[in-house]
């Protein structure tokens, strides 16, 4: 089948070439189409109930992530000139097109009492800018009397100050929203160096735009430096201009196709599919890698380049295809689980793997058949002192010490039972970026002076209309009592900002009715709160400060809770301390009570996606399990490559116990990823080892060693550029990512220990047990028998060379 492959893609190349070209052209230009992703990444599916509680609740009172916050701390901002700028710093952010509003206290409202209509009026307390020092320190006075505000715009104690910016629904999660935030930022930063004042910005909209941003720059470095690893090795390892020019192009292209599938599909660029154009171009590489040896080695053989291409596709055709398979399979098995984000990225990697090993093998065949014959000085690698002194050195090892190669296997198992034992658990929002970022030193900020920024969500349904204030309105006082019970417990009131509810707009209200004295923030007595509550009915506009917790029935209201970022330990524990209180006071049977809110539903989506994954690894496993049956049908021998391959990944595991890398989405990846990748050497080896043992009719030892002299270098050198591809994702800014290259770098480097040392020791030692009949009658042949060869193993041709 593979000579016939061979003849058609000789005999067709231009048509094959040109035809690549317009392919790439077109992918070319649907990759110039692809976009990056603004929304927060879905990680639950949409039946489940965290996720449809959420839904509802955005539905009922709208987007809870969709303020920007500032904050800074200032002693000298009710000096006039600079309250003064500080006023038309909002003034100009309010001015931004995607901006529904600003709340400082350089704009801060108040309510106003309006006997004749029975109501309140919502107005700004500052009309204009103050004119004198006086007057700003009247209004001082009176910003600091309005309890509302409190801890959420100023803290008197500190001197700090906080800002809301409400971005509208609009702009929230489109590519312009990137543009509403630059210039946000940018009025922010001029202040900031007018006023030599450090200013703070965070919450989601913020975060999301300065990420998204961040994957944007990683995609183009990453993709710079791996062309440029990739064409040092070439050239390190072969210093042929053929091979390196060959290879090239061959990467260009597929990344190239790689981006343009991902446009085809209509994904976008996430922080996942933002390192698939480098991880096709490392995979590109090794498949080169696998390609030259082979055809260098051949034609060292006999000289003939025909021939030499030829078995090239033969003899390792197939054999790169089942390894490119098992590598898509160790990212297909992303598909298998229910978040969107993965499940995108398992298809296009799978996809893009499969589509970069046709283009490497018909583009590399159609290249070297117009290039000239390799010289004698590019095939020198062949017989590189330094790479066959290696292997030479691995034979000696595995032939004498097999002994202490098992002990030192067995205790480094050991060791890893131990680490594994002491992996963590972790689901922060900001858990992939760096403490010394910016964007997670600001986060710091406001978890110090104001609770934190994630938004934390109680939605009460009181089931019946006007439901809120009857019966006395004990509603309001449960909700007051709930709010205060958290307050109370040290053990989570720590966490937390200060509650927003009806109970404090009806505290605000009563303060504003009783003349704006402070001593009357609270929530009156039952009588008094139903002579309120006709000024509150009277102020029931959609313009008013209370529409975004009241629904149009007073039926359902929320607590809207600022919280600092925690993992999913601190946010179980929360949820454990919160929802009894919230059961206890307000009864099912009269209630319907759902704690919600970005922050809840990421700490479930995360602790979702990791049962997911680990699912997806057990997937993985028995796939890739069962397309090496096929190929050796032999169990014993899957069972012992499967061990073999899996221990590697238990190392990793153990790392992140010791090193205290915890597990989430970004890092668990590793294992489906790494194991898929790391098979690929047992798969070459042990399709050697058995050509070499049924037909050259060698001893196991014989078989072994020759297995090691054709496959090992290839082994070295595809790992070291996986490992030095890997490796690139640890210059990243995101903490995730930058485990992700580190702890698959040496899962990878690992691997190649047990594939080239382990595995051969395990064939020596287990001899007859393990290799069977069956494993030398596979119904698959990876490496293609090869009945036509003369004696002295070359090819019949014709007199052109072409292949009879």
């Amino acid at each position: 089948m593979w000579d016939f492959i061979v003849r058609i893609l000789l005999r067709n190349r231009f048509l094959f070439l040109v035809g690549i070209v317009l392919i790439t052209c077109f992918m070319g230009y649907e990759a110039t189409k692809v976009k990056m992703s603004y929304e927060m990444a879905r990680m639950l599916p949409e039946n489940d109930k965290n996720f449809t509680d959420y839904e509802k609740f955005k539905s009922q009172f709208g987007e809870d992530g969709n303020v920007i916050f500032i904050g800074f701390e200032d002693s000298k901002l009710f000096e006039l000139s600079r309250f003064t700028d500080f006023r038309n710093l909002c003034d100009s952010i309010q001015a931004v097109d995607g901006v529904a509003n600003v709340l400082s206290v350089a704009n801060i409202y108040s309510l106003e009492k309006n006997d004749s209509l029975k109501k309140f009026d919502f107005l700004p307390l500052i009309k204009q800018n103050p004119k004198s020092q006086n007057e700003l320190d009247s209004l001082k006075k009176k910003i600091y009397s309005i309890r509302f505000y409190d801890k959420l715009l100023f803290n008197k104690e500190t001197h700090s100050f906080m800002a809301g910016i409400t971005l509208s629904k609009n702009k929230l999660n489109d590519k312009s929203r990137i543009a509403v935030v630059y210039k946000i930022k940018a009025l922010i930063d001029a202040y900031s160096q007018k006023e030599s004042v450090e200013i703070h910005c965070s919450g989601l909209p913020y975060i999301r735009t300065v990420m998204t941003k961040m994957i944007q720059n990683e995609l183009f470095l990453f993709i710079a430096i791996s062309l440029l690893i990739s064409f040092l090795i070439m050239v390190l390892f072969y210093r042929s201009f053929p091979a390196v020019f060959t290879s090239m192009i061959i990467v260009i292209i597929s990344v190239i196709w790689a981006l343009g599938i991902v446009s085809l599909f209509g994904y976008k660029i996430s922080i996942l599919i933002g390192v698939l154009p480098s991880l096709v171009i490392i995979i590109a590489i090794e498949n080169c890698i696998y390609k030259v040896n082979k055809y260098h080695w051949e034609y060292k053989l006999h000289g003939n380049k025909v021939l030499a291409l030829s078995r090239v596709v033969s003899r390792i055709g197939f054999a790169t295809f089942i390894t490119n398979a098992t590598t898509a399979m160790g990212f297909a098995t992303f598909i298998f689980t229910s978040n969107l984000m993965l499940k995108e990225f398992g298809i296009v990697s799978s996809i893009n793997i499969m589509l970069e090993y046709v283009l490497s093998l018909v583009i590399f065949v159609i290249i070297f058949s117009y290039l000239p014959n390799p010289k004698e000085k590019h095939l020198t690698h062949i017989d590189r002192k330094s790479i066959n002194g290696i292997i030479n050195g691995i034979k000696h090892i595995i032939v004498n010490y097999r002994k202490p190669i098992y002990a030192i296997s067995v205790l480094i198992l050991a060791t890893c039972i131990y680490g594994v034992s002491k992996m963590t658990i972790s689901g922060k929002m900001l858990d992939d970026i760096s403490p010394d970022n910016a964007i997670y030193k600001d986060m710091k900020f406001f978890e110090r002076n104001a609770g934190g920024v994630m938004p934390f969500e109680i939605s009460i349904d009181t089931k019946e209309k006007n439901g809120l204030f009857k019966d006395g309105a004990r509603t309001i006082y449960k909700i007051k009592q709930l709010q205060k019970e958290i307050k109370n417990d040290t053990s989570i009131s720590n966490y937390f900002s200060r509650p927003l509810s009806i109970v404090e707009g009806i505290c605000f209200a009563n303060q504003m009715y009783k003349n704006g004295e402070a001593r009357f923030y609270m929530v009156p007595p039952p009588v008094e709160l139903n002579q309120l509550g006709t000024y509150l009915k009277g102020s029931g506009t959609k313009k008013n400060a209370f529409h975004g917790f009241i629904d149009s029935n007073m039926q359902k209201t929320r607590i809207s809770i600022q919280m600092a970022d925690v993992g999913t330990k601190e946010m179980n524990h929360i949820l454990r301390i919160v929802k009894p209180k919230v059961d206890s006071i307000f009864p099912a049977k009269e209630y319907n009570v759902v704690i919600t809110g970005n922050s809840v539903v990421f700490t479930k989506g995360t602790e979702f996606l990791i049962g997911n994954l680990w699912e997806s690894i057990i997937i993985g496993i028995v796939l890739i399990s069962l397309l090496m049956a096929i190929i050796f049908t032999s169990f014993r021998m899957i069972v012992i490559a499967m061990i073999v391959n899996i221990i590697p990944l238990f190392i990793t595991a153990a790392i992140m116990g010791f090193f205290k890398i915890p597990i989430k989405p970004s890092t668990i990846i590793v294992f489906s990823v790494a194991l898929g990748i790391s098979v690929d050497n047992a798969i070459l080896f042990l399709s050697r080892y058995r050509y070499e043992l049924k037909n050259k009719k060698l001893s196991i030892k014989e078989s072994v060693l020759n297995a090691l002299n054709e496959v090992g270098i290839s082994m070295i050198y595809t790992s070291i550029i996986l490992v030095l591809g890997f490796g690139i994702y640890m210059l990243s800014g995101f903490g995730g990512t930058k485990a992700l290259g580190f702890l698959i770098s040496v899962t990878l480097f690992v691997a190649l220990f047990f594939n080239i040392i382990v595995l051969p020791s395990l064939l020596l030692s287990l001899d007859k047990y393990i290799t069977t009949k069956s494993f030398e009658e596979p119904m698959l042949s990876v490496i293609e028998e090869d009945d036509s060869e003369d004696g002295d193993g070359s090819k019949k041709t014709d007199n052109e060379g072409e292949i009879i």
